[in-house]
């Protein structure tokens, strides 16, 4: 059995295929009996992807961290372990987005009845639920988002074109994170000087090959771009899916646990740091480029990304932290090289091959470059925050 973190629950320190039909979420495929782990991933997974049904100022990363912890502490409470960790992942997700709960009852039911011992099972999911909920209860992700004020300087960011939206998550840094001592353990370096070459270098790549009538990007960078423009943690869940399918139920909790808490404390150092240094977006930046007193770069007024830039600031990139946790994460549980098919809800019907998680967590960042919305600044620190927040983690979830 798995090992509570510390002899304590993952949570208390602080820090059989479902369809969705009653509601009208979509049904999930049914490719054969896996373990509950994966099944209530996949469930999640639906929520989520359904517009309206997560609420929109809690990060659906805090979500699935929460689900698996439980899965995770329950497993390590009981022999009986299918049926603790439906009984976890469900009485968590009642809790979160009660509008289902009628969908994760009858998954609940249909996971039970093919359990062994499910009474013990329940009884282990139904206490690592409540410990997790409770311990997670006032982590400041329910405070209300505020709206800074816009940048005026050189360099800060402000709202972007088309829709100038405000900021979102900009309460996230206040979170409490799961494993990490405080968001900013690993905050990046300091942005370069807008001066500077290395500056110059990285927003000039931006404007050669991010811009949305490019000739510089290729056909296949234009399809990467595309490709990883869904919610970057999605993907991730997916891989390790299909990784983890053939594993036990305990395996997956533990792995599952382990990557959706990267996940989550990932997302709230990015939150920190994108929060404290303020930095301005590609489109921003090369459109007001004749303010930032560096000769090498070229103000182009009409210049635009080839995707909508996300409502939030620069450095460092979300995506690029998520996926190198999330290679992080599966090459230390599932080995170095791995043979990966990888879907994207983005452009349905469109399948990558990759050999190895870096590969795969290397495109998906610099993807954001090709799409315009971030430089290679982002991506370098984001790879370096992701790998340090997984390191962490590992650290901190034994087996």
């Amino acid at each position: 059995m798995t090992s509570p973190l510390s002899r304590r629950s993952l949570l208390a320190m602080g820090g059989a295929t479902a369809a969705l039909a009653v509601t009208g979420l979509p049904a999930v495929a049914d490719t054969g009996r896996v373990t509950p782990v994966i099944a209530w991933n996949r469930t999640l997974l639906g929520v989520v992807r359904t517009q309206g049904a997560h609420p929109a100022t809690v990060h659906p990363t805090r979500t699935f961290a929460m689900m698996h912890a439980a899965m995770h502490d329950a497993v390590g409470r009981t022999r009986s372990h299918a049926a603790a960790a439906s009984q976890a992942a469900h009485d968590v997700l009642v809790a979160l987005l009660p509008a289902f709960t009628k969908d994760f009852d009858a998954q609940l039911a249909r996971e039970l009845a093919v359990a062994r011992d499910p009474e013990a099972g329940v009884r282990a999911g139904k206490w690592a639920a409540q410990l997790v909920l409770r311990a997670r209860a006032n982590d400041g992700s329910t405070a209300t988002p505020t709206v800074p004020a816009p940048g005026t300087k050189p360099g800060e960011y402000r709202p972007t074109p088309p829709a100038l939206a405000n900021p979102v998550f900009t309460h996230w840094p206040s979170v409490r994170p799961f494993v990490l001592v405080q968001a900013d353990v690993f905050r990046p370096v300091r942005y370069p000087r807008l001066a500077s070459g290395q500056y110059s270098a990285a927003l000039n790549e931006v404007v050669a090959f991010g811009q949305d009538t490019s000739v510089r990007r290729t056909d296949d960078q234009t399809v990467q771009a595309r490709f990883w423009a869904a919610p970057i943690q999605n993907y991730w869940n997916e891989i390790a899916q299909a990784v983890l399918a053939r594993g036990s139920t305990v395996t997956a909790a533990r792995a599952f646990a382990r990557l959706n808490i990267a996940f989550a404390d990932g997302v709230i150092a990015f939150y920190e740091a994108k929060y404290h240094y303020r930095i301005w977006r590609p489109i921003t930046a090369v459109r007001l480029a004749d303010t930032d007193g560096n000769p090498a770069t070229t103000a182009i007024p009409t210049w635009s990304s080839l995707a909508t830039t996300p409502a939030d600031p620069s450095y460092p990139g979300a995506h690029s932290v998520i996926a190198q946790a999330g290679a992080t994460i599966l090459r230390h549980e599932a080995g170095t090289r791995q043979v990966l098919s990888v879907t994207s809800e983005a452009t349905p019907g469109i399948v990558r091959h990759f050999e190895t998680f870096q590969q795969a967590a290397d495109e998906a960042g610099l993807s954001r470059i090709f799409a315009g919305v971030h430089t290679r600044l982002d991506h370098v620190v984001g790879q370096q925050l992701g790998f340090d927040v997984a390191r962490s983690v590992l650290t901190a979830i034994g087996r």
